[in-house]
């Protein structure tokens, strides 16, 4: 938007400035005028009012005079004393004449000089009614059409535009006939002329804003009816121009129409039109074919290109608006992606330093754009090396406000198209990610629980990644990485279950990393003696002293990852570590609190390959056959034990599923039954007689 030009050198006067008035009253003028209309000056001399009127107000009077008088008047009005006599004596005198002045004269420096003066009245007034009468008069001159596209009608715009900037009360109440002066800028949009088009733009946006403060708004928008039409007009204004200044101007509306949903219209019929393939079928009022998005996407290219910082950042801003708008669907994102919007952006942030603000502005606006997977994901190869420069910039700053963005495009990319990501390129992500993690747990930095569960697993995904099963080894990161990341979750004054399964999961990949390649290599020995560490000494007992506070989505989470880790290892260590914590009274009294079938399927299954583990393989097949059928309650096992049924399938191997779990837990010193009551079971014998080579 213009700025106001610098009032400083005029004093604001209100009521109570003590001033002296000169005495006795000047004389009339040489006209003959009423005394009272003659002013005097600071320097001794005076002003009539009423001459000063005749003068400015007659086209047919000299230039060169009239610019002299008007700077005679400004000169004094630079003077307080001056000031309070106007507007004590004749406020609103010079209203009339000034308006005038500005519709009588072609010239330029005479026009910018009535302007300024106007604006100084307006602001120096002791109440805001000179301003709303300028406001009045200026408007009606505007939307009568009498000065046609000339200069003056120029001149009149840019002065209602200052008027419009000064804040004066309800200014919008005092146009009268709004729609006739918004149909005559709508139309002025239409002319070649830059300078109108950047005076229109401002004009339009104040007017705009005005009306969503004022007491006279009726909660519908002034510029609806106007709509797609004036949205085609904006788009072809901001691709033609070259100046940063009406660049600006543009983007400002557009951006405020699309926070206002005045777009919707517009997208609706892309969205259709793109739907039907029906492109280019339709030709709208201004002459324009095609789709406001292909539109827009071709106009913004120029100010996402200009040297002026504040235009890039006002593009980026409307961008973001218009791409999160409820009225943009998948398909306008599309068409923004394919007319490489995206490449345009990853230049700013390249071209800023990953600085913000423009960091902040283009991460959002790429998230947005990541929305089209399939055409995103070129572009997001592409910029990967630019993302990870921001991303050792976000991660220093905490809670950043684009850090997640920043993150979930690193994410898209490494999981998505993991062949892309270089050597080099992923020793860095895993060096900047274990440092956000130290910081996090160590208290130094905060992060949101979002941010940890992506930084997660992105790391996650580069484990798998080509480049890391290589000659690369991250073990000792990894190692790290795991410390930091598993302290953050346990230690935490607010558990989430998210930020929880989500460090489980990497531990999990991380335990399999340990074993890939060259597993016996010394590295990864000492990161798979750390992940059984952590395990042993944290998740364990994490689990077993506080499993009655905890969800069951984490409870579910510890025991698939102790079950993955029986799975891969050779020896029992693991194994005899669970056996230590009274595993088997411990499974059922977690069944007792957890009574789903998902709970029941977990705990029987990490029985199974405990049995696997300390028996020898397939020790627990009958365990993983019988898992559904199996009882929740010890009680019930032996319940099992006397139950005879030659018909059932499933009764068989429940059964020797028990004696397999009875028997087991006794070898450990586990007692889940009375042994008189298994002796005492009608059918024990017969059952031991049947599983004998079972048992061994």
């Amino acid at each position: 938007m213009y700025t106001s030009i610098d009032s400083s050198h005029y004093p604001d006067l209100n009521e109570n400035d003590d001033v002296s008035f000169s005495d006795p009253p000047q004389p009339p003028c040489s006209q003959g005028h009423r005394s009272s209309f003659n002013l005097e000056t600071h320097h001794g001399g005076s002003i009539c009012l009423h001459c000063f009127s005749n003068l400015i107000s007659n086209p047919l009077s000299p230039t060169l005079h009239v610019s002299y008088a008007l700077s005679q008047l400004s000169r004094s009005l630079s003077h307080s004393s001056f000031l309070q006599s106007l507007f004590t004596f004749h406020p609103h005198f010079l209203v009339s004449p000034l308006v005038s002045a500005l519709s009588c004269f072609d010239d330029e420096p005479i026009a910018v000089q009535v302007v300024d003066l106007v604006r100084v009245l307006s602001d120096s007034a002791l109440n805001d009614s000179v301003c709303h009468e300028f406001v009045d008069r200026v408007s009606a001159l505007i939307s009568s059409a009498d000065l046609a596209w000339s200069s003056r009608q120029l001149h009149m715009i840019h002065c209602l535009g200052v008027l419009l900037n000064c804040d004066k009360g309800d200014l919008y109440a005092h146009i009268k006939d709004m729609y006739s002066l918004i149909s005559i800028l709508v139309t002025g949009l239409q002319l070649p002329s830059e300078e109108i088009r950047g005076e229109i733009l401002f004009v339009l946006y104040k007017v705009s804003i005005l009306q969503s403060i004022s007491a006279e708004g009726d909660g519908s928008d002034i510029l609806i009816p106007f709509c797609p039409k004036l949205l085609y007009l904006l788009g072809d204004v901001l691709m033609k121009t070259q100046n940063d200044d009406v660049r600006s101007n543009c983007i400002a509306l557009l951006t405020m129409l699309a926070r206002r949903h005045l777009l919707r219209e517009a997208c609706e019929y892309d969205a259709y039109m793109l739907s039907s393939g029906g492109v280019h079928s339709q030709e709208f009022e201004d002459g324009t074919k095609g789709l406001l998005v292909n539109l827009l996407a071709e106009a913004i290219k120029g100010p996402l290109l200009s040297s002026e910082s504040e235009v890039q950042i006002g593009a980026l801003d409307f961008l973001f608006h218009y791409l999160s708008s409820e009225g943009t669907s998948d398909s306008h994102i599309r068409v923004m992606v394919e007319e490489n919007i995206a490449d345009y952006v990853f230049e700013i942030v390249r071209l800023s330093g990953y600085k913000d603000p423009a960091v902040k502005m283009c991460l959002q606006v790429l998230d947005l754009l990541s929305i089209a997977e399939e055409a995103f994901r070129l572009r997001l190869v592409v910029g990967f090396s630019t993302l990870i420069s921001v991303l050792r910039y976000v991660a220093e700053v905490p809670f950043h406000p684009v850090q997640c963005e920043t993150l979930k495009l690193i994410y898209e990319c490494v999981s998505k198209c993991p062949g892309t990501v270089s050597t080099s390129q992923l020793e860095e992500l895993v060096l900047v990610l274990t440092r956000m993690l130290r910081k996090y747990s160590d208290g130094e930095m905060g992060m949101l629980p979002e941010t940890f569960i992506i930084a997660c697993s992105i790391i996650a995904a580069l484990i798998r990644s080509p480049s890391c099963n290589g000659a690369l080894d991250l073990s000792k990161s990894i190692e790290e990485v795991m410390k930091h990341a598993t302290s953050a979750c346990l230690y935490a004054s607010e558990r989430n279950i998210n930020q929880v399964l989500q460090c489980l999961y990497l531990l999990k990949e991380a335990y399999v990393y340990s074993h890939d390649g060259n597993s016996t290599d010394s590295s990864k020995l000492e990161l798979r003696s750390c992940i059984l560490d952590i395990c042993r000494t944290h998740l364990l007992p994490w689990l077993v002293t506080g499993i009655n506070e905890m969800e069951e989505e984490i409870v579910l989470g510890l025991l698939e990852t102790f079950h993955s880790i029986l799975l891969l290892q050779s020896s029992t260590n693991f194994a005899e570590t669970l056996i230590s914590s009274h595993w088997f009274s411990f499974s059922y009294g977690c069944l007792g609190l957890f009574t789903g079938d998902r709970m029941k399927y977990r705990i029987y299954l990490l029985l199974s390959s405990l049995m696997d583990s300390l028996l020898g393989k397939d020790s627990g097949k009958s365990i993983r056959d019988a898992a559904l059928h199996l009882p929740t309650d010890p009680g019930d096992l032996l319940f099992v034990l006397g139950q005879r049924s030659p018909n059932s399938l499933d009764l068989l191997p429940c059964q020797s599923s028990v004696l397999l779990i009875m028997y087991t837990s006794s070898l450990y010193d586990e007692r889940l039954a009375d042994e008189k009551l298994v002796l005492a079971s009608r059918d024990f014998i017969g059952l031991v007689h049947e599983d004998r080579n079972f048992l061994g």
